[in-house]
């Protein structure tokens, strides 16, 4: 099969789908809602129902059109460089990763998270404190996958449905979906209704209409079930690559409304006091239509505007990887020393974002971007310049 020339478009989308991180994490923070163990610091002094609006925004599309992507470019990799160089550059670009910075950076976020908490229940001898949680060797070992966790179950349904193609070989079959696939991908409004079917139904055979990925070494059924649909969408899209131009037909439109409606689902959870992760139809309803047009809308925008080749741009694909490997720690340990500044909680937000990222920019360029590192992240070294 002849190669696909480089996608500049989903290759510019799977990036700031992962940048985006650094802007989900640093605003849970801020946020009025309790997210438990999964975020357990909040600024004591500030907090702001904005930021619990644009984590609940985030949420709705970011890592599932992520996984939309995942699969598109794993389809291409398994049938244009066959599927055993496939499966090589997917343990060495997923697998070896998430095994070398998980056991990197385990002791970090620890850290950054103790400190700041110890911070914010005004103890003192904060670094004491947090240094003194590291008594034995086991203390170090990572507990679960973290922020990694995607790569976790990217590795699972990678090899799901790749051991899936290797049995089923029924050609008839798979035709007559990728041909249902394309008819359905060509007609905008019939994509929407499919598509959130599909989500729609999904949802209520998990029984939430807002999935709390699993951080856990043991494979979450919730979080395995909802990412293996997206990325096998994102698989069939491959095959219809030549209709992505097609996605540009009411993108605006579609982004704009998936927006008005993430605002009116979080209203009706703050005024019926709702958990988002409850099983209200009208709740997982709503869930599967804004995942829906928010990924249509999104994948038409950077159709539209990114489907050209960007030397700026493909410097932040190539960086991405690594932003957003480091980026936890700091966007934990970052509120510590600006707690106690009269700020309100956007203005602390933009801080975080801001420092982070140019400590995460900062060292790619310089340690990373020309080094074994670069290599190890993305198969090559890049000049810096």
């Amino acid at each position: 099969m002849q190669k696909t020339e480089r996608i500049h478009s989903l290759d510019a989308l799977r990036a700031i789908m992962m940048l985006l991180g650094i802007v989900l994490h640093a605003a849970l923070t801020y946020n009025i809602t309790d997210h438990g163990n999964a975020w357990s610091i909040k600024d004591p002094n500030t907090t702001n129902l904005f930021s619990d609006f644009l984590v609940l925004l985030i949420h709705s599309f970011r890592m599932q059109i992520f996984f939309v992507v995942a699969g598109f470019f794993g389809a291409m990799l398994y049938y244009e460089r066959q599927p055993i160089r496939m499966i090589k550059n997917r343990f060495s670009r997923i697998v070896l990763p998430l095994i070398v910075f998980l056991f990197l950076l385990w002791p970090f976020i620890v850290f950054a998270f103790n400190y700041t908490n110890t911070v914010f229940s005004h103890q003192e001898n904060a670094l004491d404190i947090s240094l003194g949680m590291y008594t034995s060797f086991s203390s170090v070992l990572p507990k679960s996958t973290s922020h990694l966790w995607f790569l976790y179950y990217l590795s699972w349904i990678t090899a799901t449905v790749v051991i899936f193609k290797q049995v089923f070989k029924n050609k008839q079959i798979i035709s007559s979906i990728n041909n249902g696939f394309e008819f359905i991908i060509q007609r905008p409004f019939l994509r929407i209704l499919s598509f959130s079917t599909l989500i729609f139904i999904t949802l209520n055979f998990i029984g939430t209409a807002m999935v709390q990925t699993s951080a856990s070494f043991i494979p979450d059924r919730n979080t395995y079930v909802y990412f293996l649909v997206f990325y096998v969408i994102g698989w069939f899209l491959y095959s219809a690559k030549h209709h992505l131009e097609s996605f540009m037909r009411y993108d605006w439109s579609f982004t704009i409304t998936a927006i008005v409606l993430s605002i009116v689902q979080g209203l009706i959870i703050q005024i019926y006091e709702l958990d988002p992760s409850s099983n209200s139809v009208l709740l997982i309803g709503l869930s599967a239509l804004i995942v829906c047009l928010f990924t249509s809308g999104i994948i038409g925008l950077f159709v539209r505007y990114a489907s050209n080749h960007s030397t700026r741009m493909r410097y932040i694909s190539d960086s991405s990887y690594w932003v957003y490997l480091i980026h936890l720690p700091l966007t934990a340990i970052i509120p510590a020393f600006i707690w106690n500044l009269p700020l309100p909680a956007f203005a602390k937000f933009l801080i975080v974002v801001i420092i982070t990222s140019v400590i995460c920019f900062t060292t790619y360029h310089y340690f990373v971007r020309n080094t074994f590192i670069g290599k190890f992240l993305n198969g090559r070294k890049y000049p810096r310049k």
